[in-house]
């Protein structure tokens, strides 16, 4: 957890102390002490000091940014810290238009998300800020269709199975599969531990292991017949990290081999759209010049690399490794007898 994330933490303790009828005037050991509680289980006084506090009563009293300006007093009468304002809370602080046209263009955006059955329940989540925040609860804003374009979203099968792979997932349950592939009649029945979704190209997949494979697979929530929760728990794999998984996995697909030192060269006219909005995390400068950029990329050989490299057509070449070459010559070549008959 992040320093930012402890020092709200903090302050919606503090917050809850102050506001406490029935022990008012908590001492400053108090609040220390509860706030090493909450977040790292203890009350020693190991990770929270006593001038943490004293440095968030001073953000909460004065920081612009914050904007809580909290009226908090030290009572020496009853050796204790209060609001001098009864009703005071940092949970009612007035939002500028600009946050409200924020939070309303992040509600839209959510939107966008909204024929998925697992993201419908935002609706009401968003009304419920919004309604706590004294906004006008009509989340959809018309003049913002208008003003703003969302790509729109395929209507695909297997939306439907988001929430229960979610929820098994989060509850680490397995589950039950019975997955029919592309061009086939034939469904299977699995059991899956179900440990990771992915999202790629506005596609949903399942990432889980497989007992009787011993390994890992990924299968696409849109070629599922049907998903059933067991009551069966698992437990992950301790050479399963969710951040590492596709770290060099251009897309969706993932293996065990070493990944390749990839360098593509683009004409000038790529560069703009290349350094603004990288091919993939691993991407690195390795020359530029007037009328060229050559890039490295950190990835596997996979599908998806090699038809994205194909949608550039004449504007990339191949520089290593020779395998990815000679698959796009193989491609290029391949495409070229689609016009010779």
């Amino acid at each position: 957890m992040s320093l930012h994330k402890h020092a709200l933490i903090r302050y919606r303790i503090i917050d809850a102390m102050l506001r406490n009828q029935y022990n008012p005037y908590p001492s400053i050991e108090d609040i220390r002490s509860k706030c090493e509680d909450s977040l790292f289980g203890s009350d020693w006084g190991d990770h929270i000091s006593i001038s943490t506090i004293e440095k968030d009563f001073k953000a909460m009293r004065t920081d612009a940014e914050l904007g809580f300006f909290a009226p908090i007093k030290y009572s020496r009468i009853y050796n204790g810290y209060f609001y001098t304002e009864e009703e005071y809370t940092i949970h009612n602080i007035p939002l500028k238009n600009e946050d409200i046209e924020a939070i309303k263009f992040a509600s839209n955006t959510l939107m966008n998300f909204r024929e998925s059955p697992m993201f419908a329940q935002f609706r009401f989540a968003i009304e419920k800020i919004f309604d706590r925040l004294n906004i006008s609860s009509d989340v959809q804003d018309n003049r913002l269709d208008k003003l703003v374009q969302f790509d729109a979203l395929p209507n695909y099968p297997g939306k439907e199975f988001l929430q229960p792979l979610y929820t098994a997932i989060k509850d680490y349950h397995q589950v039950e599969l019975v997955y029919k592939r592309f061009n086939s009649n034939k469904e299977s029945r699995r059991v899956i531990h179900p440990y990771l979704l992915k999202e790629y190209k506005h596609r949903w997949y399942l990432v889980g292991f497989v007992e009787d494979k011993d390994s890992l697979s990924t299968y696409a929530l849109d070629r599922m017949v049907s998903v059933d929760l067991k009551e069966e728990d698992f437990i992950v794999q301790q050479n399963f990290n969710p951040e590492e998984f596709f770290k060099f996995s251009f897309g969706i697909t993932q293996n065990n081999e070493k990944p390749y030192k990839v360098k593509l060269k683009f004409p000038s006219q790529q560069k703009g759209y290349l350094i603004t909005q990288p091919l993939h995390a691993s991407q690195v400068i390795k020359e530029q010049s007037d009328n060229t950029l050559i890039i490295e990329l950190e990835v596997y050989l996979t599908y998806e690399l090699v038809e994205r490299i194909l949608g550039y057509g004449e504007h990339v070449e191949v520089i290593a490794p020779i395998e990815l070459k000679a698959e796009i010559i193989h491609r290029l070549k391949a495409s070229l007898t689609n016009y010779e008959k």
